[in-house]
């Protein structure tokens, strides 16, 4: 018994120390860089102000290692950012922003689907912003990430001087949790670096202006080796034996067409460019040529799959067809009216999932697991379509 006290006792008294011992080492990181900051020409004032009751945000670690672009299946992917309602709301923020898009495709040399495309993907239009505040992100991720701790410090840095500088309100300031701001989120260096003031009001905010943020994508992808009037790539029928080179693998397209492969279409291929040859759900889903213009757009996020949402919703956007081919499963991605739908579903079963908002967390994973424990299906917790169909069969 006394063990169990003792036991009881010392768990009491340890859930009372941590926090106050994690509350010193993040003062105690901080002061450190505060020093940086100092080396970096922000004032004591600005970080001090900043600073003086933050507290970590513990949920940035979490969400680190669960980046959906490297971890969810490519047809998911593009299910929930290429779908008809996200093609739907791109065409009419194109023709309200109608302007400024000609603007920065013309100053620029990008296309305006394209650029819209990034704008989609990253902000849906400038609707999903982010609401994590970037001090507090990059701090923490500045004292306890285990990997790229100093890259988070000089984006904290930079976020620091963005402030500093009066460019934008600091209450602006937030976004993912990597740090990320603005309708086409940009990372604080990058927006110190590449940032452009479109609709010229002497600023440069991404955040409340649509025509700098577009402006702003637009300078991004020509500095990252944008060529004007090439394509991204396009979907190719694949022959067996033929093997995918990855976007670094670019060979003519004369070789690429003495070897067999053809458009999804059908087409001959024609052009004197370069291309490599993806597959990014292996030799049994859809095969793509892409450009140098496609390793700009990977160059904004560093993820095959999210160039490719970018470089379809453009095609969208323009009128063109999505992706032609097969991915390889049975059990296919749900778009974000599917995800609503899914969700209320199983709030009618009496599930806690929150708001059906389409934004599928743990809440609702666990809910998917004991729905497909019932029906007696394989136990995934992933939302997809044969879920879907079974709660709808009731």
């Amino acid at each position: 018994m006394r063990r169990a006290a003792l036991a009881v006792l010392l768990a009491s008294l340890t859930s009372v120390a941590w926090p106050a011992r994690a509350e010193a080492d993040f003062r105690s990181c901080l002061a450190g860089l505060r020093s940086v900051a100092a080396g970096k020409g922000v004032s004591g004032r600005t970080f001090d102000s900043v600073t003086a009751s933050l507290e970590p945000d513990m949920k940035v670690l979490e969400l680190m290692n669960n980046q959906p672009e490297f971890k969810t299946p490519i047809w998911d992917y593009l299910a929930m950012l290429v779908d008809d309602e996200r093609v739907q709301d791109g065409r009419a923020g194109m023709q309200r922003w109608s302007q400024a898009l000609a603007n920065a495709e013309s100053r620029y040399g990008v296309e305006r689907h394209v650029i819209a495309g990034v704008w989609g993907v990253e902000s849906n239009f400038g609707k999903d912003l982010g609401g994590r505040p970037l001090v507090q992100s990059l701090a923490t991720l500045s004292c306890y990430a285990t990997r790229r701790r100093e890259y988070f410090r000089d984006e904290l840095m930079a976020t620091l001087r963005i402030i500093e500088s009066g460019d934008i309100d600091p209450a602006k300031l937030v976004g993912s949790w990597a740090g990320a701001f603005g309708q086409t989120q940009f990372m604080p260096s990058t927006y110190q670096r590449l940032a452009v003031d479109l609709d010229g009001d002497g600023r440069r905010d991404i955040v409340d202006s649509a025509p700098d943020a577009l402006g702003s994508t637009a300078n991004f992808l020509r500095k990252a080796g944008w060529q004007q009037g090439l394509p991204w790539g396009f979907e190719v029928r694949v022959p067996a034996g033929v093997a995918p080179t990855g976007r670094k693998g670019k060979k003519p397209l004369s070789s690429w067409a003495a070897a067999g492969v053809t458009r999804a279409d059908g087409r001959a291929l024609s052009g004197s460019y370069s291309a490599g040859l993806i597959m990014p759900a292996g030799r049994d889903g859809p095969g793509f040529l892409v450009t140098k213009n496609f390793d700009a757009l990977y160059s904004y996020n560093g993820a095959e799959s999210y160039g490719l949402a970018i470089s379809v919703l453009s095609d969208r956007l323009r009128g063109g067809a999505g992706v032609q081919g097969s991915w390889p499963t049975d059990d296919p991605g749900l778009t974000r009216a599917e995800r609503r739908e899914l969700m209320a579903l199983l709030l009618r079963r009496g599930y806690d999932v929150g708001e059906p908002d389409g934004r599928i967390g743990q809440k609702t994973r666990d809910a998917i697991k004991d729905v497909e424990g019932r029906l007696g299906m394989r136990v995934t917790g992933r939302p997809g379509g044969k879920v879907l169909h079974a709660l709808r069969r009731g």
